[in-house]
């Protein structure tokens, strides 16, 4: 038996020792803050998992108690809020950082919209869909600049050449604004483009350089005459 026990509580043939209070308890705490009897504690990532769980023990008994028809409640609770979740993550994908402002479309080297098209056709032909999608997209607006339909412009985003393509080309305005999405969404938005994505984009390309230009004369003239029959 330790020795500060031995004085508290004396032998079996002798009184036991009288110790005051405060003696007595400075005594016990200083025998029980020996090495020998903490061996088999618990460590600090122990200790501080145990108060977690039992954080986490008291919230749930809280919640069961708040919550109608008690665990069996809750657990329905939960299992609806899963599944709320679950059906957005479908329907919506996963969350992509928005950003700040979109960038430009094209880098500082100028090609030709034949010279996007190879580069994405090659990419295309390795499997590579998030860059073959962005040349092809890249190859559409520089199309479009060369045949004048839009002006030449470094800093232009993919938005601003699909909205001021669809105003010369307004059969295809939706497709437009559908491409450039994509191309943001692949590029600044952490998707990823698709075998299928990307032949969208091109079909779009093929059908661009097959469309004839509505020219702002002929719109307007077009509206004249529609207004002059009306007057008439």
């Amino acid at each position: 038996m330790p020795t500060a026990l031995l004085l508290l509580t004396g032998s079996g043939d002798e009184p036991p020792v009288t110790i005051p209070r405060d003696p007595a308890r400075e005594a016990a705490r200083h025998e029980l803050s020996k090495r020998m009897y903490h061996e088999n504690d618990p460590g600090l990532f122990q200790r501080a998992l145990n108060a977690f769980l039992d954080w986490v023990d008291r919230l749930l008994s809280a919640a069961a108690s708040a919550t109608p028809g008690g665990t069996l409640g809750l657990v329905v609770v939960v299992l609806a809020i899963v599944a709320v979740l679950g059906a957005l993550w479908w329907r919506l994908g996963t969350p992509r950082r928005q950003p700040a402002s979109a960038a430009a479309l094209f880098d500082d080297r100028p090609r030709s919209a034949a010279e996007h098209r190879a580069a994405a056709e090659a990419h295309a032909a390795q499997g590579h869909w998030n860059q073959a999608l962005q040349e092809r997209m890249r190859g559409i607006v520089r199309a479009l600049e060369e045949r004048a339909l839009l002006d030449v412009r470094p800093g232009r985003t993919a938005d601003e050449a699909a909205a001021e393509a669809g105003r010369a080309l307004p059969a295809h305005t939706d497709r437009l604004r559908g491409a450039a999405r994509e191309f943001d969404d692949v590029t600044y938005g952490g998707r990823r483009a698709t075998q299928s994505s990307y032949e969208r984009i091109a079909g779009l390309d093929r059908d661009l350089e097959r469309t004839k230009p509505i020219l702002a004369s002929s719109a307007h003239s077009a509206a004249h005459s529609t207004r002059q029959g009306a007057a008439e």
